[in-house]
């Protein structure tokens, strides 16, 4: 079963949120609606998709995840919007 990695972008905030999810449209929801009680994405309902990337599974979803996360670079996330091979490339490197 796919799963998705997705960079959500509040304009209002000027800051990105990157997560994982298998059911885009219900998860972005739940960011805009202050679902989650202690969410950062609670602190504003601006949320828009900026990036959503297919993985094969959650595993790799995850990875990629913790890799942009560890970038902690708003340059970096913006080049993978700019060069999206970057994701096929991460993808690549945490294939099973």
């Amino acid at each position: 079963m796919s799963h998705f990695v997705y960079i959500l972008k509040s304009d209002s905030l000027h800051k990105y949120y990157i997560g994982e999810t298998e059911v885009m449209e219900r998860r972005i929801q739940q960011h805009r609606e202050g679902f989650y009680e202690h969410s950062f994405t609670k602190i504003t309902t601006d949320w828009d998709i900026f990036i959503v990337y297919e993985c094969k599974n959650r595993t790799v979803a995850r990875k990629i995840e913790n890799h942009i996360k560890n970038m902690k670079s708003k340059k970096y996330i913006e080049n993978l919007k700019k060069y999206p091979e970057i994701l096929d490339q991460l993808k690549d490197k945490y294939s099973d």
